[in-house]
């Protein structure tokens, strides 16, 4: 909580604050009424349609389609299909970013067919979402339900409330009157609840996570993640880090939390008479048919301040497995005394602050800003309230990590859609490099809570950047919103651009993927020009940047040419 000498208590005092909200950030949301007391009016995210193909992908669906045809009818014209198949693909990229370099052909061509329509499935933003204006349709946030139930009725009429429902809350902020409160969550994840948006924003009780529906979930990720570390490298992770944030705790109910109890081979239990948690069960080796992992967690600030009880479980937990009489081999913790497995920034401090320096341009060598990703995670935790400096604990959970997990939960979400991706995720691989350290970089896609996706680093950064990123129809989207929608497709390059700086996960090729797409389209640079000179200017200086960097080599002879002629004329 504030105190009298806290720069907003200072500032802003009894000031009133209304803050319209996007409803599927609880966690933005409860800081904003902790530090400045915000009546935080919920309103709609952007309506989410599939992505669909373009470009090579377009021509090579057509591709796929004739070769399936040209099997059963003419052998000898689908082999020379296949070939051309996988020419192209080749020559496009999309053969190594669906990790089918030097696979067989049968096998490359099922990988490529599969990478495709993780493509054309992926859900992205149809622009934005106008404060006080219903979307067009409800059909954007049906993912979790069914349109054939009352519940899909209800959806429908839901929906349509928004914008008159959005107005109305902020008439009633603004005239001094009770807004009455809603809880915030992801329409497009099935949370009804949350709508009409327009009310007052409230999160969980922190006291519930993991909520039992949560463990479910998490269990069933811990699984998928240890399956796929065992297909990739033929045997067991010993030791994983897991990227816990407390925005994605307070909207999920605490999945992520749920997935380091199960891989640490504990189970939460609950109070019979609430839903808060009670305590934790140490499950036996011969239930979990595997051994247990050693578990860091590196948390995010939020997480810290909002959830000090599940940290002191965890903590708890870490402790009774140590202390169990296990082999080294069915229990890497055994024997450990006092090991801290959760980390974070030092009490008071958030983020992690390499997007901004990135920006900037404040950095000669990656190892620097690996320093900087460790400095930002510099004290241990273990109960509530407790923190101590354990950065040089920390630099040897990174050293000693055999898989990295960061977990996204939003659908419409991705790993181009915000620098905190790009710091949490490309700022543990920098570090861990610098430790001379080669982890596993898992992205577990959980937006689809049946149906959980994982993909490594590298691949979620091409999916994010050919799905959405790059793609006419959601700069098309973005188009629709003038200013606003030209600093979005801004924001995404910057984050190509800090995964690049921080990881060798991003191709040249994928430079030339943006660049084409934005600012090498002369509709979009015109767009761009005259909606928002600002991020014309800031994406040549951007790509300017790559290629000073020795990020990108160009493959069009007009790239330098065409970035001039942008810096002129938006100066």
């Amino acid at each position: 909580a504030l105190s009298e000498t806290c720069a907003p208590e200072v500032l802003i005092g009894p000031t009133p604050v209304v803050y319209p909200f996007i409803v599927n950030n609880p966690g933005e949301a409860a800081q904003a009424k902790r530090r400045i007391s915000a009546v935080t009016i919920g309103h709609m995210t952007p309506p989410l349609i599939a992505a669909g193909a373009h470009g090579t992908a377009l021509e090579l669906e057509g591709l796929f389609d004739e070769f399936a045809e040209a099997q059963a009818l003419d052998p000898r014209r689908a082999r020379a299909i296949a070939a051309l198949i996988l020419e192209r693909g080749q020559e496009s990229g999309l053969i190594k970013e669906c990790a089918a370099d030097g696979k067989a052909p049968d096998e490359a061509l099922i990988a490529l067919d599969a990478w495709l329509c993780d493509l054309k499935e992926m859900r992205i933003g149809d622009g934005l979402h106008v404060f006080g204006r219903s979307p067009e349709s409800a059909e954007g946030f049906a993912s979790g339900v069914d349109f054939d139930d009352a519940a899909g009725g209800a959806l429908s009429e839901r929906v349509a409330a928004c914008g008159a429902a959005e107005s109305l809350g902020l008439l009633r902020a603004l005239g001094g009157r009770f807004v009455p409160p809603g809880p915030a969550g992801a329409p497009a994840r099935g949370r009804l609840d949350v709508l009409p948006t327009g009310r007052n924003l409230y999160a969980i009780d922190p006291r519930s996570a993991p909520t039992r529906n949560a463990w479910e979930i998490g269990r069933r990720a811990a699984q998928e993640i240890l399956q796929r570390y065992a297909q990739d490298h033929g045997e067991w992770p010993k030791r994983i880090v897991l990227d816990l944030w407390g925005s994605a705790t307070m909207r999920t109910g605490g999945d992520d939390l749920a997935q380091a109890f199960a891989l640490l081979g504990c189970r939460p239990t609950w109070d019979v008479a609430s839903t808060r948690v009670s305590g934790f069960e140490v499950l036996p080796l011969a239930m979990l048919g595997r051994p247990r992992v050693d578990v860091t967690l590196r948390i995010s600030g939020l997480f810290r301040d909002v959830f000090p009880s599940q940290i002191a479980l965890f903590a708890a937990a870490v402790r009774a497995v140590a202390a169990l009489e296990e082999s080294a081999g069915d229990n890497p913790l055994a024997s450990l005394r006092e090991p801290a497995r959760i980390f974070g920034a030092a009490p008071g401090a958030y983020g992690v602050g390499l997007g901004a320096r990135i920006a900037r341009g404040d950095w000669a060598e990656r190892s620097e800003l690996a320093e900087a990703y460790l400095a930002a995670t510099s004290h241990a935790y273990g109960g509530e309230g407790e923190a101590r400096e354990a950065a040089a604990e920390f630099r040897q959970r990174v050293a000693g990590a055999e898989a990295f997990v960061h977990v996204q939960d939003l659908p419409g979400q991705d790993a181009l859609d915000a620098d905190a991706f790009a710091e949490h995720e490309g700022g543990f691989a920098a570090a861990a490099a610098e430790a001379g350290a080669t982890p596993a970089l898992y992205h577990l896609d959980s937006t689809v809570a049946h149906a959980l996706k994982i993909r490594t680093l590298k691949q979620e950064i091409a999916r994010a950047l050919r799905g959405r990123a790059a793609n006419p129809r959601w700069i098309a989207g973005q188009m629709r919103h003038g200013h606003r929608g030209a600093a979005e497709i801004a924001q995404s390059l910057d984050n190509l651009y800090c995964f690049a700086a921080l990881t060798d996960a991003v191709e040249s090729t994928q430079f030339d993927l943006m660049f084409d797409a934005t600012l090498g389209d002369d509709s979009v640079r015109a767009f761009l020009l005259q909606a928002n000179r600002r991020a014309a200017s800031h994406m040549a200086g951007v790509f300017e940047e790559a290629a000073r960097r020795g990020f990108w080599r160009s493959r069009r002879n007009s790239s330098a040419r065409i970035l001039s002629s942008v810096l002129t004329e938006a100066a």
